[in-house]
């Protein structure tokens, strides 16, 4: 347990708290093979409402939201694996640490007992396939891969301080999965923000995707076929939404959304807000510790992160 409390703080207090100017931000929205004209018009949904979230919402950059599209689409990049590899060796050549590089999987996925795939517009990529190819992307990484046997992804690209998300926490669960219909909607709504700071994490997304999927089955009367599950400790087993664990840290710190106009732009702001991110951090790592740590110490040191960053917190609103 002390690896993996270790390997976590390591993991945080590895995030650079860098000022969001010096930042990309970049999405790769790909949708493989559709399977049918059904399943190719809700992809086409899904893929729309990702981009315009990005670009609306969280003010990515039009140019760097990349969108690869099913064999149905007449125009656009294909999702197949030469467009994928090559859209990576871009963000490898131009990007830096300071990045941050977001990847949804949308689709199929298959499994044969040995092997799991993504499916795309022609040759498939195998979860050993992207592990390899996302070697070297500079800057924060998270995946998610929305599909039916998408686990083998989480247990192959685990890595210190990247976040993997998988609709299935089985290789088994092979239905076609409703995680990406409620993943979108959280990408999108405001409400997803349920920490109330005014800023959209991907553990918010993901809790709030895992919460409505379990929602879904029971107002159908129907046994889950899809658990999610989130992995960002790099040890490739991740935990449910409603589990505890010691994956999350990195996701709460992994917002969708830049810093401020007001904070960039103001240098004393600035000054505070990356004051703020490095004890979120600092709190965040410091969770891990509990229970491993003397409890009387523990909450001391908890409760002075706590109000330091409350007070840091109320002077970045009193001077915005």
């Amino acid at each position: 347990m002390m690896k993996n409390v270790a390997a976590l703080v390591l993991a945080l207090l590895a995030l650079s708290p860098a000022p969001a100017a010096a930042e990309t931000r970049w999405a790769v929205i790909i949708s493989g093979a559709s399977g049918g004209e059904k399943y190719a018009e809700q992809m086409r949904g899904w893929r729309d409402s990702l981009r315009s979230a990005m670009v609306d919402r969280y003010g990515f950059k039009a140019e760097h939201v990349r969108l690869l599209v099913d064999e149905s689409v007449t125009t656009g990049e294909k999702g197949s694996a030469d467009n994928v590899r090559t859209i990576f060796t871009e963000i490898k050549k131009s990007g830096t640490r300071d990045d941050f590089v977001l990847v949804v999987l949308l689709g199929h996925g298959t499994y044969d007992g040995e092997v799991a795939k993504f499916n795309l517009v022609g040759p498939d990529l195998t979860a050993k396939d992207w592990t390899d190819l996302l070697a070297g992307v500079p800057g924060r990484l998270a995946l998610v891969n929305t599909t039916e046997a998408s686990f083998p992804f989480l247990e192959s690209l685990a890595a210190k301080g990247r976040v993997v998300i998988t609709a299935t926490d089985s290789a088994a669960q092979k239905y076609a999965t409703v995680f990406p219909e409620y993943f979108v909607k959280a990408i999108r709504e405001a409400s997803t923000d349920l920490d109330k700071n005014g800023r959209t994490s991907l553990y918010e997304v993901f809790t709030a995707a895992s919460a409505a999927v379990k929602q879904h089955y029971e107002q159908n009367g129907q046994l889950a076929t899809e658990r999610a599950v989130l992995d960002d400790n790099g040890d490739g087993k991740g935990r449910e939404a409603t589990a505890e664990g010691p994956d999350g840290g990195v996701a709460r710190l992994s917002y969708l959304d830049a810093e401020s106009a007001a904070e960039s732009a103001n240098p004393e702001i600035a000054v505070l807000a990356k004051r703020r991110r490095t004890l979120e951090m600092q709190a965040e790592a410091h969770k891990q510790l509990k229970g491993v740590m003397p409890e009387a110490e523990w909450s001391a040191t908890f409760e002075k992160l706590m109000i330091e960053l409350a007070q840091v917190s109320a002077e970045i609103r009193k001077k915005s």
